[in-house]
């Protein structure tokens, strides 16, 4: 931690009232993730809920540094306002195993607390879930998808995604699955005739780093298909 940061925190702690025994203040719950890799990692932290008598909001000092290292140089992850639970890390180094190390500090008004995490941001990209999904109805049998990459994956040109799709008729309890596959479009064979589906598309990094997206919003057949 910078000296001028420790002395900060030195002089803020020595300020507060010394009349009663206050609570132990309670460290920030940290939560990061790559969903617009490599362009950045997105951090966001809780608290529990202020005393009821606090009059003074928390604030939150939010660093970084490459590697764990206590000697690294520090830098500031990227808030809106002191106030704010996120932050961003920018510029991601690619494909290093040496971790990012956040801190963050939260100035209570009756205390401090800091939480450290370790990060490795292949590890930790999940991207949101692709968009514009949408369905057309084939001759044949057959249930054309068509969607789009996540609005805020960065190049899916360069890092590419693949996709998961789920679908199962109206008034059915489980779902069918297909995929992994590379493309933003698949034709669904033997479905039904007379029959209404809903559809989900998840996408993931196309080299296994973290973990799948959430499923899209749902998309059904606008038209029972035809025989």
């Amino acid at each position: 931690m910078a000296p001028g940061l420790l002395l900060a925190l030195t002089l803020w702690a020595s300020s507060l009232p010394c009349g009663g025994r206050e609570a132990a203040p309670t460290q920030p719950r940290v939560r990061c993730r790559a969903s617009r890799y490599p362009i950045a990692v997105d951090c966001s932290w809780t608290l529990p809920p202020a005393p009821p008598n606090s009059t003074r909001p928390t604030s939150f000092i939010a660093t970084y540094r490459l590697g764990v290292a206590a000697h690294g140089e520090s830098q500031p992850c990227l808030q809106p306002t002191p106030e704010a639970t996120s932050c961003t890390i920018p510029d991601v180094q690619m494909f290093s195993m040496v971790p990012y190390v956040l801190n963050i500090t939260a100035i209570h008004p009756w205390g401090v607390s800091s939480s450290f995490v370790s990060i490795v941001p292949e590890h930790i990209i999940k991207p949101d879930p692709p968009v514009g999904v949408y369905l057309r109805p084939l001759p044949g049998q057959r249930l054309w998808v068509q969607w789009e990459p996540p609005q805020s994956w960065p190049f899916p040109e360069v890092f590419s995604l693949k996709y998961r799709i789920r679908y199962k008729r109206h008034g059915a309890t489980r779902y069918r699955q297909v995929g992994p596959i590379e493309a933003t479009s698949f034709t669904l064979k033997a479905v039904r005739p007379q029959a209404r589906y809903c559809i989900q598309v998840a996408a993931q990094d196309l080299t296994n780093y973290g973990e799948s997206s959430d499923w899209s919003l749902p998309a059904a057949t606008s038209v029972t298909l035809g025989k």
